[in-house]
């Protein structure tokens, strides 16, 4: 009888704690509780190590601004800032006045006007575009991915960046710890040894004892001389080609930018060089970090980033607040679908207000409870006005949204809580009509590919997958 009631006081103790360091995020909190239940102690263990510690949080916010102030205003005096409504591209935005104030104040990236774009929409021709505009590199060569696999197709970056080391060209390598922890030291070496810098973000051992172990970096970044680069959902691996059988052909989206959104993506790269290394480049002048543009290009473009290092869950904001204003179309494509509280009501508020709302998920995905979470708010959508649509021709991992002729969003953000909350993470939002409508036709050539999801069937599904669905939903906050 002793045992069992210091059993009881140490799982209060232990359910207490979440619950007084997650008050402010009851989703996050319930799941973490019926983690514990599951698993005493252990699960409690897991909590200590895994849980996002706020105050670890506030630090990496506290550099990142610190890196920022000092390139801002270097930046401000030569990118084309669109910084009042009248200069947004035709009449769109003429009575949009809350998204464009929403837009211009999410974070210290605004949006700018001296841009051009190209959308790159499968593996063959992103790593195409990459590695034919690393090899013009002449002064500097950022890389930036969460995987990065030591394959045929990495080995071919691998030799880019080892030749363009060798011609004095400064190459700066970042992967993620955990993502790209297959990556073998002998590659590294080889990188290392022809002078190319390498860094990883957050090794797992390191992050675990710092227990910052859930803050991955999930961004993709490619910068050339400060004047071109490359964000999306493409990492680097022969899967991301369609070399991978089980998987199949690999249905993906980046985009390829040039003007003055490149500013924004150098400057997220060199703050997470500063975590990731612990080293400020100041032996690299501003002038060639941000050389000046000739302006080729008319399209406004914005770079959003979110993660610990921002103070503001941008992403998430831009989504929620362009759902909310839509009238016509939200067209989503997203791997993953475990949308927030805010997020899910907004798209069934806009679907019941009779927005066409379509959302294109993976019919088989790489990970079962991630897609058993994601099925478990299809129903109730759904029933809202919802159309769900399932990729067959193989694996679906783009992370775009449309809405409306308002905006279009390529990214690394997938439409999960994870990306919006915890992750480093990068999004490109496009204004021009050209690309908004490229994207657009991406998405019809899609639904092409898709099966749609029927409420009456959708309903027939098994009570054993009912259940799935059910467990894995009260797990979706830390999915």
């Amino acid at each position: 009888m002793f045992w069992l009631v210091i059993i009881l006081i140490v799982f209060i103790f232990q359910a207490a704690t979440i619950l007084v360091l997650e008050f402010r995020n009851p989703a996050k909190a319930v799941a973490w509780l019926f983690i514990l239940f599951c698993v005493p102690l252990i699960g409690f263990v897991v909590y200590y190590f895994v849980a996002q510690d706020y105050s670890k949080r506030k630090k990496l916010r506290k550099g990142g601004s610190r890196i920022f102030r000092e390139m801002r205003e270097t930046i401000w005096k030569q990118a084309h800032i669109v910084d009042e409504i009248s200069q947004m591209p035709g009449d769109r935005y003429k009575h949009q006045h809350r998204l464009f104030n929403l837009l211009s104040h999410l974070s210290e990236s605004p949006i700018t006007g001296c841009n051009r774009s190209k959308v790159l929409t499968n593996g063959e021709e992103a790593f195409a575009a990459m590695l034919r505009e690393m090899e013009k590199a002449e002064h500097h060569l950022h890389v930036e991915f969460y995987i990065f696999r030591d394959d045929v197709i990495g080995t071919r970056f691998q030799q880019v960046m080892i030749r363009k080391a060798q011609e004095g060209v400064k190459v700066r390598f970042i992967c993620d710890g955990l993502g790209s922890h297959n990556l073998s030291w002998s590659f590294i070496r080889k990188l290392q040894d022809a002078g190319v810098e390498f860094h990883f973000f957050l090794p797992p051992l390191i992050a675990t004892i710092d227990r910052r172990v859930n803050y991955r970096n999930h961004r993709k970044i490619v910068v050339v001389d400060g004047k071109v680069g490359f964000v999306g959902g493409i990492n680097v691996g022969d899967d991301y080609l369609g070399q991978y059988p089980e998987v199949g052909f690999w249905r993906d989206t980046h985009v390829q930018i040039e003007g003055d959104a490149v500013y924004f993506l150098q400057c997220t790269f060199l703050n997470d060089w500063k975590l990731a290394s612990g080293k400020r480049m100041t032996e690299t002048p501003l002038e060639k970090l941000f050389p000046p543009h000739i302006c080729s290009g008319g399209e406004r473009i914005q770079i959003l980033g979110s993660g610990p290092d921002q103070e503001w869950d941008a992403i998430q904001e831009m989504c929620f607040g362009a759902i909310s204003v839509a009238c016509e179309r939200i067209y989503i494509t997203t791997p993953y679908f475990i949308p927030d509280p805010a997020l899910y009501e907004a798209l069934k508020t806009a679907a019941v207000s009779g927005v066409d709302v379509r959302i294109v998920i993976p019919y088989q995905s790489d990970s079962r409870l991630v897609h058993l979470a994601s099925l478990s708010y299809v129903e109730e959508l759904l029933r809202a006005g919802v159309k769900f649509y399932q990729y067959r021709k193989g694996f679906v991992h783009a992370k775009v949204m449309i809405v409306d002729d308002l905006l279009a969003t390529v990214g690394t953000a997938n439409m999960d809580m994870r990306s919006f909350f915890y992750n480093f993470e990068l999004t490109a939002v496009l204004f021009e009509s050209s690309a908004i409508h490229r994207l657009l036709h991406d998405f019809e050539r899609d639904l092409e590919e898709c099966s749609q999801i029927e409420p009456q069937a959708f309903q027939q599904r098994s009570r054993l997958q009912k259940g799935g669905e059910i467990l894995s939903r009260m797990l979706s906050p830390l999915l």
